[in-house]
């Protein structure tokens, strides 16, 4: 190969990959390596995962009437709305694209990213500089596009509908019900990529669940462990409590191969006339290796109402409402 051209490449290799990437930085000599060169510059850049899809176009049945004219993904978790911190942890784990998929006609979630001149001039002119800050940190939180779903046929659908955008290469896939925080660590996201670029194959965030509470959740049915990466072997939803394979429930948090658009063009319909992605990820498994990974830090479940309700507590006693929220709950008369 030509100085010139190695060297290019080099560059280009150098640029595809994070250089936090674990095991990619000792590779860079490999004769392994040196074969991937010869490859096209397409296929290496599309081993970096640059793009995550936030699903946003439910109708949010669990929280109705409050959603008849609002996403649930909107609700707010003490002053932000739940999806912001989803969209917040992809850019902290090095997303560079966001995709939400909204349902047409609900606007919401679009506005909320959008700039608000006449807000933001309002702020200034009464010299709340602070809130104004946390206003326009919003709009600029980076580069993010918005794909309508017409139907709300099910989760698969609704990350199917962001093929053309997400083109040929790994993606994160965030369900902003689920709110993941790890203070003081790697965000979720950033800890499945990471794995990614470890193992090489689709990785999906799983925790320990009760056993009474199995019947919850998707459930993995494990190949084998490795500290807290489990590969996987097929996924059962939602099973009964005497037949749930391990207590090992997926939650919300996907970095997923691009050969899952393949998969969800061709599941069927399943529960309610939905193309659910666990079907599609369990045909996955079956050309692709698949793994679990017990991420670090805690999960706030924001899709129920006891879980939105938890979530909100937990949280602002995390926040600067902390004392006032102590001072209040001790106030209260918790007797029956």
């Amino acid at each position: 190969m030509d100085p010139a051209a190695s060297g290019a490449w080099r560059a280009a290799l150098l640029y595809s990959f994070p250089r936090e990437a674990p095991d990619i930085g000792a590779a860079w000599g490999s004769p392994a390596l040196c074969r991937e060169a010869t490859r096209s510059r397409r296929d290496l850049i599309t081993v970096r995962v640059r793009k995550a899809v936030l699903p946003a176009a439910g109708f949010g049945t669990r929280f109705l009437p409050a959603t008849k004219a609002i996403p649930k993904e909107m609700m707010p978790l003490v002053d932000r709305p739940i999806i912001q911190y989803a969209v917040e942890e992809a850019v902290a784990s090095g997303i560079e694209q966001i995709i939400i998929v909204i349902a047409s006609g609900r606007s919401a979630v679009e506005e909320h990213f959008d700039s608000a001149p006449g807000l933001e001039s309002w702020l200034e002119e009464r010299g709340d500089i602070e809130m104004l800050r946390a206003v326009r940190r919003i709009s600029e939180i980076g580069p993010i596009a918005f794909v309508h779903q017409k139907e709300q046929l099910g989760l698969g659908h609704a990350v199917l509908m962001a093929k053309e955008l997400v083109g040929d290469e790994p993606f994160a896939v965030l369900l902003s019900d689920d709110v993941m925080l790890n203070p003081g660590g790697k965000p979720v996201t950033e800890q499945l990529i990471e794995q990614y670029y470890a193992h090489r194959g689709s990785m999906i965030a799983v925790q320990r669940v009760p056993p009474d509470d199995v019947d919850r959740y998707g459930i993995v049915v494990p190949l084998h462990h490795e500290g807290r990466l489990v590969e996987i072997d097929d996924l059962v939803e939602k099973p009964s409590v005497g037949e749930a394979p391990s207590d090992l429930a997926v939650l919300g948090r996907y970095i997923l191969s691009p050969k899952i658009f393949d998969k969800l063009e061709t599941t069927q319909r399943g529960a309610g006339g939905e193309i659910q992605l666990t079907d599609a990820i369990r045909a996955l498994t079956a050309e692709q290796p698949v793994f679990g990974y017990q991420f670090e830090g805690v999960r706030h479940d924001a899709g129920t109402r006891l879980g939105w309700l938890k979530a909100n507590v937990a949280m602002s006693l995390e926040s600067d409402l902390a004392d006032e929220v102590r001072t209040h709950v001790r106030s209260l008369d918790l007797r029956d």
